[in-house]
């Protein structure tokens, strides 16, 4: 049984909190942008709910029988939710602190 879920969603989380050095003055950036990095940790999550929905199901039906890997399946999918979750709050409290800074 792989835990690796949520590791395509921690990892670009961590690359957008710690991204690369800037490039020199003159030179564009040719990395991802924020918005590239963003829809594929949402893409990653949406993925890991969907497999964790599989699994519950496959565990209803009776196509499978190992009631760990389920749980598992959805611990990996809440944590990935949360962590969304986390993140746009943030985004939200930071654009609001941006939009009430005085002129």
């Amino acid at each position: 049984m792989a835990l690796t879920g949520i590791s395509p969603a921690i990892s670009a989380l961590h690359e957008v909190a710690n991204p690369a050095p800037a490039s020199p003055a003159g030179t564009p950036y040719s990395g991802p942008s924020f918005a590239d990095r963003m829809g594929q940790t949402l893409s990653s999550v949406n993925a890991q709910q969907l497999r964790a929905s599989d699994a519950a199901r496959d565990f209803e039906t009776g196509r499978t029988n190992d009631l760990v890997s389920v749980m598992v399946e959805q611990q990996i999918s809440s944590l990935g939710f949360e962590m969304t979750k986390q993140v746009r709050n943030r985004a939200l409290s930071a654009y609001r602190d941006i939009m009430n800074m005085p002129v």
